[in-house]
């Protein structure tokens, strides 16, 4: 089982990167599904038996992550007929290089957390925070809307490995209102994509800037 989860967390990290590196929305949005159905699958394998919540808890992460959101954010992507990131905040080498560093770092500093002696695996630590730099880094180096939600949803994937630490104790409608609150989220960005593309013929949030004048 430790041997299963740590195989599965060395995919995400390795989905982070790949992530980083694409300028095809498409394949992104297919990296985050992947690793969104592999986050769904961490619950069952985080304890050696399963309680009835964590299976609630995975059930529900495979469904929005890996089904619902992606469906959502795929047509959005189709309604406003864009298919590639042409020009990043910051390059697709510069992303993976910094992405890299970020991990390295997650690595070496999250053996400093109280939380990193407490469980069966010392890579769910550093996985969840570098999940959360490159979901950050994502978010802020993309022009285009769709990527930026896709930041905003590997963001969460990192706040979800550490909800993983917590399984047992958090109650499951915590956990529920989480993927709740993700999924209106990314709702709501598919309505902002679909709007911004109507005013401004493009996708690109830096025209945003027009409406301060």
């Amino acid at each position: 089982m430790n041997s299963l989860l740590n195989a599965a967390l060395v995919l995400v990290l390795a989905l982070n990167l790949f992530a980083l590196g694409t300028s095809r929305i498409l394949t992104v949005i297919r990296t985050v599904t992947f690793q969104g159905i592999l986050l769904g699958i961490l619950p069952l394998l985080v304890h050696g038996h399963p309680s009835l919540p964590a299976v609630y808890a995975s059930a529900a992460a495979i469904l929005l992550k890996g089904f619902a959101i992606p469906f959502m954010l795929t047509r959005a992507m189709r309604d406003v007929h864009i298919k590639r990131e042409v020009e990043p905040l910051i390059g697709f080498l510069p992303s993976m290089i910094l992405g890299a560093v970020a991990t390295g770092f997650a690595l070496i500093f999250a053996g400093e957390l109280p939380l990193a002696d407490e469980h069966m695996t010392p890579l769910l630590v550093p996985a969840a925070l570098s999940t959360m730099f490159i979901g950050f880094i994502l978010l802020t180096t993309r022009a285009k809307a769709i990527l930026q939600a896709m930041g905003y949803l590997v963001l969460e994937n990192g706040i979800f490995i550490f909800g993983m630490m917590l399984v047992e104790a958090m109650p499951l409608i915590v956990e529920l209102g989480i993927l709740l609150d993700l999924f209106v989220g990314i709702f709501v960005i598919c309505i902002i994509v679909n709007h911004v593309n109507q005013a401004f013929s493009s996708l690109d949030t830096r025209h945003l800037a027009a409406l301060k004048e």
